[in-house]
């Protein structure tokens, strides 16, 4: 009755607290630090379209994640134990390189890791190599084992992982199983039930943990790291899926990478694996700290592991910085291709001082938006001769990048804004020349299994694509 009576004021009330909100929430927006596109994008639609901006601004606005900050900023003191053992130990050693130049030193002060040498790095191409790899180390494992990928399906190849983690539980290894929980929201509650019964440590990344995280959706943890015995470990592209082994009808051959690593750098990846295990479960496992050079190679491996708690933007800053670096050649591919304006001048700077700039791209979409919105990016690349060709043979997912003849990246983050500034990734820097040649083979027959492309594919297409392909570009902050 009251309701009815005093309508007209109710109205007026909600409309005036829904734009007071939003204003608040547009200065919030301006004022933390984002890109000058998002927070313009944020600012107009809070006061323009507040009903609806509000509350997807306090589950997707946020640009750090503040609770892994503080976690970092005031590290548990048996982490810093831990990490201070792992560097006295690497010095004793001499494996600690003495970085040669200073584009070197900036790579490994963005992230506060030593690069070191003593590593064997092995590329492994597409699934079958890698499960096959990541297997024979699950079953050669003695003492422990780290799991941790952002999807992992309940089909063939998930369930032979978990057959293989319960085997070795039940023999008595320490399997930690770490996983992204929206990346994993398909994974069925029994799949997880199993390997607790069977003894493994499971848990979820939890990015909403805490009553200031309770809403906030936007961060994820992209990693996929696999480490045995503190001496074997894995990063590269792969998830766990059937997919990934081509066994999908939609995307059928499946173009992926891996890298397998031994020797110190494995201290390094287990590094990663520790923050994010204590940010989920506040438990610090009992892990091999003492690093082992390799017995054969001597490459050169710095761990990029990068996310939102950063101080910086320090996956993007690591890819301006190859950029800016390379005086011979870039080659890059990435499934997806959505860079913010300072990587697309990185690649413009390059392609002018006469650098080989290549980039190459898939030809079928698994993310329609994000397939469209690189397209946009066409006139900003091709007039200055940088190459860009898309992937025919299937569907591609790697995330690799090769600069001059030196170095070689393998990792988890995409070419976009979501890898640059929201997920937590991890790439393997590789500082070698035999194996920059291996890259370089490789990524010469994807570029044999691909078409390079020209103006004329956007050019001639319909109106309406060209306006979808506009409309992906303004999405691209969040997409």
């Amino acid at each position: 009755m009251w309701l009815a009576d005093h309508y007209e004021v109710f109205i007026a009330v909600i409309i005036g607290l829904s734009q007071l909100l939003g204003l608040l929430s547009s200065i919030d927006a301006v004022m933390k630090d984002r890109t000058a596109q998002g927070a313009i994008a944020w600012a107009v639609s809070l006061n323009t379209f507040p009903y609806l901006a509000v509350p997807l601004y306090w589950i997707f606005g946020r640009s750090k994640f503040q609770g892994y900050v503080k976690l970092r900023s005031s590290r548990d003191q048996e982490i810093k134990r831990v990490i201070e053992k792992l560097m006295q130990s690497s010095r004793e050693q001499e494996i600690i390189d003495d970085l040669r130049n200073s584009d070197e030193q900036v790579l490994s002060h963005l992230v506060d890791m030593p690069m070191t040498c003593g590593n064997s790095a092995r590329l492994l191409i597409n699934g079958p190599e890698t499960f096959q790899h990541i297997f024979e180390s699950i079953q050669q494992a003695a003492h422990y084992i780290l799991i941790q990928f952002y999807i992992v399906n309940d089909d063939n190849l998930g369930r032979r992982l978990k057959a293989e983690l319960v085997e070795k539980a039940g023999k008595g290894v320490k399997v930690y199983f770490l996983f992204d929980e929206i990346g994993c929201h398909k994974l069925p509650r029994r799949y997880l039930e199993d390997l607790r019964k069977a003894g493994v440590q499971v848990s979820p990344f939890l990015t909403t943990k805490g009553k200031a995280n309770r809403f906030q959706l936007n961060f994820r943890n992209h990693r996929k790291i696999v480490v045995a015995d503190g001496r074997t470990a894995f990063v590269g592209g792969h998830n766990v899926g059937d997919e990934y082994l081509g066994q999908n009808p939609r995307f059928g051959h499946w173009r992926d990478t891996h890298v397998r690593l031994n020797g110190p750098a494995v201290q390094g990846i287990q590094c990663s694996f520790l923050e994010d295990w204590y940010w989920a479960t506040g438990t610090v496992p009992n892990l091999v700290w003492e690093p082992v050079t390799a017995t054969k190679d001597n490459h050169r491996a710095l761990v990029f592991a990068t996310g939102p708690a950063d101080k910086l933007d320090t996956c993007g800053l690591m890819f301006i910085h190859a950029f800016n670096s390379a005086r011979r050649r870039v080659w890059i591919t990435s499934p997806y291709f959505v860079p913010d304006p300072p990587v697309i001048s990185a690649l413009q700077l390059a392609a002018m001082r006469g650098v080989d700039v290549r980039i190459l791209l898939p030809h079928k979409p698994d993310r329609r938006m994000v397939y469209l919105a690189s397209f946009s990016y066409y006139e900003k690349t091709l007039p200055l001769g940088i190459k860009i060709y898309r992937y025919q043979k299937g569907f591609l997912h790697q995330k690799v990048f090769l600069v001059d003849d030196y170095l070689a990246a393998v990792g988890t983050a995409n070419f976009d804004n979501r890898s640059f500034r929201l997920n937590f990734e991890i790439t393997m820097l590789i500082h070698d020349k035999l194996f920059a040649k291996e890259v370089e083979k490789m990524l010469l027959t994807d570029f044999e299994d691909s078409r390079r492309v020209a103006m004329a594919d956007l050019e001639q297409k319909p109106p309406w694509f060209k306006f979808m392909v506009r409309f992906a570009r303004l999405l691209a902050p969040i997409l």
